[in-house]
């Protein structure tokens, strides 16, 4: 692992540092310990007494601070979910550092229509495959989602995206903007139920064959649609071919906050830690949370994202996660979702896991 600056001589210096103002916080819309405990308050509450707002970056009426969830330009910030933007911002250069990983196992399926008379893997072959394609984002997540699905589906049968034909269905409307529904409230719903309209009406039109069908969302649009499910990756035994967007979920931080308030880092880690145990012990409450979080029903959690999703949120450095990040970094890269490459190992610092962990046991 890195050896990014934190020790107890880091520790001491920084408390006589001037603190931060505020601490930005964002997450994606999917099972994670941030969402729990933000829900709950406890992270608000823990820095109050430090006189540092606590602050939702995704609730900002600044577009461009909006944009720091995908771009992770926001000085003093944290970020949960996803890893296609946190790779992203380290290619560009963006001063952050990896604070720990998690697995949930999501829903990924290729869908198709019944009349279409599609029921395997092999029988994609030559046909059209929605593809997704948001004209105005730096770092187009979903694209990316879907055709990893795909590549992944594809190579069970001996195939490759060569044997598809990908059909381009451009959006205009960027992700920042569909975050302006997003409310005090917590809950992504406006924005998450829209993910997949564009390769449903293109499915529905017979403009394409195929759909890829993501998380809880996806699951929704299979019963929606009455389609055929003809793979759900999700069930497979190897997480080689699981791994995408949320296979495995990124834990990161501003580099800044990290060097100059490591204790800060810390005792954000220990909320989190704290909410994933209580996630353990309170299923059906944190069932009804991470619904909030994802956007969806309840109902959907299972097929979406798991029966036991409440149990598996907490977070490490794995070597089976790490080397899920591995490959999820490369397949950006060939694909050109990234630009340049950069070291998963020297960018992860497990130092503070390791300081909250003892923080915690130590009941300070």
């Amino acid at each position: 692992m890195s050896t990014n600056l934190v020790s107890n001589k880091a520790s001491d210096s920084s408390q006589a540092s001037a603190r931060p103002e505020a601490i930005w916080y964002t997450r994606c819309p999917v099972p994670t310990a941030a969402g729990i405990a933000i829900q709950k308050g406890w992270l608000k509450d823990e820095f109050a007494a430090d006189g540092i707002d606590f602050r939702s970056i995704r609730h900002s009426q600044d577009p461009k601070t909006r944009e720091a969830h995908y771009t992770h330009t926001l000085d003093d910030s944290f970020r949960q979910g996803g890893n296609a933007p946190a790779l992203y911002a380290r290619s560009e250069g963006k001063d952050t550092v990896l604070l720990g990983l998690h697995w949930i196992p999501q829903y990924q399926a290729i869908l198709s229509l019944p009349e279409s008379g599609i029921t395997t893997i092999r029988q994609l072959r030559g046909r059209k495959l929605a593809l997704p394609r948001r004209v105005n984002d730096a770092i187009d997540f979903w694209r990316a989602t879907a055709l990893q699905g795909y590549e992944n589906a594809l190579r069970l049968e001996g195939l490759s995206l060569d044997d598809v034909e990908l059909v381009d269905l451009p959006i205009e409307r960027s992700y920042v903007d569909e975050d302006v529904a997003i409310t005090d409230a917590l809950t992504p719903a406006p924005r998450s139920i829209k993910f997949q309209t564009r390769e449903m009406v293109a499915l529905l039109r017979r403009e394409v064959d195929a759909m890829f069908g993501y998380s809880v969302w996806g699951a929704a649009v299979r019963s929606q649609l009455s389609a055929t499910e003809i793979v759900n990756l999700a069930t497979l035994p190897s997480i080689d071919m699981q791994v995408n967007n949320g296979a495995p979920e990124t834990l990161t931080v501003s580099g800044g906050l990290l060097r100059e308030h490591p204790d800060l880092v810390e005792r954000y880690l220990a909320k989190l830690l704290m909410a994933a145990d209580w996630a353990k012990t309170n299923k059906d409450a944190a069932r009804r949370a991470i619904a909030i979080e994802t956007g969806s029903a309840e109902y959907w959690l299972d097929q979406g994202c798991g029966a036991d999703c409440h149990s598996r949120l907490q977070f490490s450095f794995d070597k089976d996660l790490l080397q899920a990040l591995e490959m999820r970094k490369q397949f950006l890269l060939e694909h050109g979702f990234i630009r340049e490459n950069f070291s998963i190992v020297e960018w992860a610092d497990d130092r503070p896991l390791e300081n909250a962990l003892k923080f915690l046991r130590c009941g300070s």
